[in-house]
C-alpha cells in the first residue's frame, strides 16, 4: 500500500500525522471491501469448474450458462441489501454496519467453499451454492456504498475524489490477488485435480482471511459526520425520502451502468472469455486479468485525484465517449487474430477507460446525496445498475455470442453501456441532492 502514501504526498500538503491517520483509515475500511470482491471474482474465474461440479447437464454451454446465471443471481439481492442494510448503516452507523456486511459475506463464502458436489448430494448442491451467492449479494449490495460513504466522510476537503477512489482500488487489489492465486493453482495442478477440488482453494483462502479482516475492521472509528447528526431516520423515513426522489436514484443507476458493465467485463469475464471463446490457455487469461487489476489499482487513485483538480464531469464525459466509440472495434481486432498480446492490449485499454470513469463517478454520486440517506441512496443506485446490467455481463456476453456467432459482440454490450451512461449524464445534468 505504499502507493497510497506516495499519492498522498503528491497531492495533499498534509502533516505526517494526518497522512498516517489517512492511510490507516483507508486501509482499515478497504480491507473488508477487498474480501467482498475477492469472493465475487473467484466465482467468476472458476465458472467452468463450478459448472461441472454443481450444474451438470448434457451441454457444456448450458452448464456454463447456469453457473453464470447463478453468479448473476447474487446481484439480484444487491438492491435488497442496499435498502435494508443501507438503512441500517444510515441509522446505526458506518462502523457497525460494515462489520455486519463482512459477517454476511463470510457466511456466503464458507457455504461455497465446503458444499459437496452434485454427484455427492444431488440437487441440494446447486441450491446451497445459489443460497450462498444470494447471501453474498445481500452483503455486497451495501458494501460498496458503505465504504464509499465512509471514505467520503473522512476525507479532507478537496481530496474526496482521491479518498473515494480507494474503494474501487481495493477491489482491484482483490482482482490481482485472486488472479495470481488462480494462476498458481491452475499451473500447479492437473486439469483433473482442478476439477476435483483445486478450484476450492481460493475460496478456502478467502475463509482463512475472514478472522484477520474482522480484527482489522473492528478498529474502524465512526465518522464525525455521522456522530454529529442528531436525526437517525427509520427505514420508513428513508424509503419515503428515496421514493420522493426516485429521479435522482434513476439517474445514478443509469450513470452506474458503464462502470459496472466494464468492471465485470474486464475482470470476472476475462478468464472465461480468454479460455472458452478465444481458446487461449487458462494461465494466459488469468495473467491478463492480474495485469488489468494492477493497472486499475494504479490508475483509479490517479483519476480520483485528477477529478479533485479538474472536476468530475470532464472525466465522465471523456470516458463514456471513448467507451462508446472504441469498445466494439477493439474487440473485433482481438477476435480477428486471438493472441495473448492482443487480449492484454485490449483489456488494458478498456481498463484505462473504466478507471477514468470510475475514479470520478464514485465521488460524484456520494456528493449528490445528503448524509442522512447517503448510504442507502448510493447503494440502491449502484446495486440496481449491477443487478440489471453489470452483474449479468458474463452471462449476457456468453448468450450474445451463442445467439449471433460474433465473438466480438461483448464489445457492443460495453459500447451500449457507455452510451447509456453518457446520455444519463448529459440529459440529467448534475445530480441534485434529494430533499430530506
Amino acid at each position: 500500500m505504499t502507493a497510497a502514501t506516495a499519492s498522498l504526498d503528491a497531492i495533499a500538503p498534509l502533516s505526517a500525522e494526518r497522512k498516517r491517520s489517512a492511510f490507516k483509515s483507508i486501509f482499515i475500511v478497504a480491507s473488508g471491501n477487498f474480501l467482498e470482491m475477492f469472493d465475487f471474482m473467484v466465482f467468476g474465474y472458476y465458472a467452468t469448474y463450478i459448472a461441472k461440479a454443481f450444474f451438470p447437464t448434457g451441454s457444456e454451454f448450458a452448464s456454463l450458462m447456469l453457473t453464470l446465471m447463478t453468479f448473476g443471481a447474487g446481484f439480484l439481492m444487491r438492491p435488497v441489501g442496499a435498502l435494508v442494510l443501507g438503512a441500517y448503516i444510515d441509522k446505526h452507523g458506518r462502523r457497525q454496519g460494515l462489520l455486519l456486511t463482512l459477517g454476511l459475506m463470510a457466511l456466503g463464502t464458507l457455504a461455497i467453499a465446503i458444499t459437496p458436489t452434485y454427484a455427492q448430494i444431488g440437487v441440494a448442491a446447486p441450491i446451497i451454492i445459489l443460497l450462498g451467492r444470494l447471501v453474498q449479494g445481500l452483503s455486497a449490495g451495501v458494501e460498496v456504498g458503505g465504504v464509499s460513504v465512509y471514505l467520503n466522510e473522512i476525507a479532507p476537503p478537496h481530496r474526496k475524489g482521491f479518498f473515494c477512489s480507494w474503494q474501487s482500488a481495493s477491489q482491484q487489489a482483490a482482482v490481482v490477488f485472486a488472479a495470481l492465486i488462480g494462476l498458481i493453482v491452475s499451473t500447479s495442478l492437473s486439469p483433473e485435480t482442478m476439477q476435483a477440488w483445486g478450484w476450492r482453494i481460493p475460496f478456502v483462502i478467502g475463509c482463512v482471511m475472514i478472522p484477520f479482516l474482522f480484527v482489522i475492521r473492528r478498529h474502524m472509528e465512526e465518522t464525525e459526520v455521522f456522530l454529529k447528526r442528531k436525526d437517525r431516520p427509520s427505514l420508513g423515513q428513508i424509503m419515503r425520502t428515496i421514493g420522493g426522489n426516485w429521479g435522482v436514484v434513476l439517474q445514478g443507476t443509469l450513470m452506474a451502468v458503464m462502470t459496472t458493465v466494464f468492471f465485470y467485463m474486464i475482470t470476472a469475464y476475462t478468464p472465461t472469455y480468454g479460455n472458452k471463446v478465444l481458446a487461449l490457455t487458462p494461465g494466459s487469461a488469468l495473467f491478463v486479468t492480474a495485469c488489468v487489476g494492477l493497472t486499475n489499482f494504479v490508475l483509479l487513485p490517479v483519476m480520483g485525484a485528477l477529478s479533485d483538480r479538474v472536476g468530475r464531469k470532464p472525466l465522465l464525459i471523456t470516458a463514456t465517449v471513448l467507451g462508446a466509440v472504441l469498445a466494439y472495434p477493439m474487440m473485433s481486432w482481438l477476435v480477428a487474430a486471438p493472441s495473448f498480446g492482443r487480449l492484454l492490449t485490449v483489456e488494458l485499454l478498456l481498463a484505462a477507460i473504466y478507471a477514468t470513469y470510475n475514479g470520478a463517478f464514485i465521488v460524484y454520486l456520494t456528493e449528490a446525496i445528503p448524509p442522512h440517506v447517503r448510504t442507502v441512496g448510493f447503494s440502491l443506485a449502484y446495486s440496481l445498475a449491477t443487478a440489471i446490467f453489470g452483474g449479468f455481463t458474463p452471462a449476457i456476453s456468453t448468450a450474445l455470442i451463442g445467439a449471433t456467432g460474433d465473438k466480438a459482440i461483448p464489445g457492443a454490450w460495453c459500447a451500449a453501456a457507455a452510451l447509456l451512461s453518457l446520455l444519463a449524464l448529459l440529459i440529467g445534468g448534475r445530480l441534485r441532492r434529494p430533499a430530506a
